[in-house]
């Protein structure tokens, strides 16, 4: 095991302030000083840029020259980072948004009470609700029946729910996840793809997976699937089925015809929950009018049993310019 993880975080960090509004964060070990700042001081670049900062790596300091809000926000990254790098021996750059956008939200919920009702705690991290509408898509999938939420890639619609139900089902309140999504397209041809059903269907299904991985030890999770308390599996094995105790996401629902979502949804069973998810811009159909993501949200969304949730650009959590492509093709799209 590495030494420095042994040790409480903090004594490996200094923090000294300065009347010129200067932090000065003083590591105790120089090995963790050169993977907190990265090859060529990239990882402080990166950071610098997100904050608006000014920040300098000198002997064994990171000096952060700004107002003290942002510098208790870049010396908050900067904890976060090298807690990152004892336990992971290495930083990538979603790691560096994520120790800014951490600390920003948490700034905004420790002023209000209220919302620590929409932090979920898993087992590796808390996932904190980045906007408005991730909050009110938290609650929806806490309070609704059924939810369906549309809107671009990187919003968080899949890993919330992958969350909130992981949650559940350690809390003992279902008993089984079920995550699904179309595979290859609408019709599902699986067969005439190389391989066993597994196979064929598995790199379909890989971002289900990476949100499950992301979320509780790798080990545990395939333990899960092994018993039967996770199933990952195309939208086709859902039919005939009714799922009871069980916490249900249809991803990638846009490639779902209207009869395929009409199915998943009537398989709801007592003490159980369905989440439907896409994104209407992404619909590889050969027919983009058989998509039933739009039609469901339609016909259901005036149900109270039933919430909506429709996403957009601003609610992107990945890369900041995600945000800034998502918003150009949908303003191109309105021309």
């Amino acid at each position: 095991m590495n030494t420095i993880a042994q040790k409480n975080i903090k004594s490996e960090l200094k923090f000294v302030y300065s009347g010129n509004n200067t932090l000065s964060i003083v590591f105790q070990n120089n090995n963790l000083l050169l993977g907190v700042v990265g090859e060529f001081n990239n990882n402080l670049k990166e950071l610098e840029k997100i904050t608006k900062t000014n920040i300098y790596s000198r002997g064994n300091s990171i000096l952060v020259k700004s107002d003290i809000k942002k510098n208790d926000l870049v010396k908050n990254a900067i904890e976060f980072l090298t807690n990152q790098f004892i336990n992971n021996g290495t930083i990538e750059k979603k790691d560096i948004f994520s120790s800014v956008n951490k600390f920003m939200i948490d700034e905004k919920i420790n002023s209000s009470k209220k919302n620590i009702e929409y932090i979920i705690k898993t087992p590796k991290k808390s996932v904190i609700p980045r906007s408005e509408k991730q909050k009110n898509y938290v609650r929806a999938l806490k309070e609704s029946d059924i939810t369906i939420s549309a809107g671009p890639a990187g919003t968080g619609k899949t890993f919330l729910a992958v969350a909130v139900a992981l949650t559940m089902l350690l809390d003992k309140k279902i008993e089984r996840i079920i995550l699904s999504r179309p595979a290859v397209e609408a019709g599902e041809r699986l067969g005439f793809l190389p391989g066993d059903m597994r196979e064929k269907v598995d790199p379909y299904l890989r971002p289900l997976y990476d949100s499950l991985y992301d979320l509780l030890d790798y080990e545990k999770i395939q333990k899960k699937i092994e018993i039967g308390d996770i199933e990952i599996a195309p939208i086709a094995f859902m039919r005939g089925r009714t799922l009871k105790n069980s916490f249900a996401i249809l991803d990638e629902a846009q490639n779902a015809t209207d009869t395929q979502i009409k199915m998943f949804l009537t398989r709801i069973g007592e003490n159980s929950k369905i989440v439907i998810n896409g994104d209407p811009s992404q619909i590889d159909l050969p027919n983009k009018s058989l998509s039933g993501l739009n039609r469901s949200k339609k016909l259901l969304g005036h149900l109270k049993e039933i919430s909506v949730v429709d996403f957009d650009h601003s609610d992107v959590v990945r890369h900041p310019l995600v945000s800034k492509i998502v918003k150009a093709y949908s303003d191109k799209n309105t021309d």
